[in-house]
């Protein structure tokens, strides 16, 4: 199972990508593929549970669009 985070742009993908390795979150950055979400064309990787990464973001104000899982 792969989890994406869309993000609103670039440059938020770009800073989610440095917190989150600041913070010991495995994290890349990846075009979001073209049948799902919405947002900028970028994504996050992630391994962690959805809810850890959202929260951190939340909590230092990097807002993303939605939550994506795929196989």
């Amino acid at each position: 199972m792969k989890t994406l985070i869309s993000m609103t742009s670039i440059t938020y993908a770009m800073k989610a990508k440095k917190l989150l390795n600041s913070l010991g979150f495995y994290c890349e950055i990846e075009k979001t593929p073209k049948n799902a979400g919405s947002g900028c064309g970028y994504s996050i990787r992630v391994k962690n549970p959805p809810a850890v990464i959202t929260a951190r973001l939340d909590e230092y104000k990097i807002p993303y669009k939605e939550v994506l899982q795929s196989e």
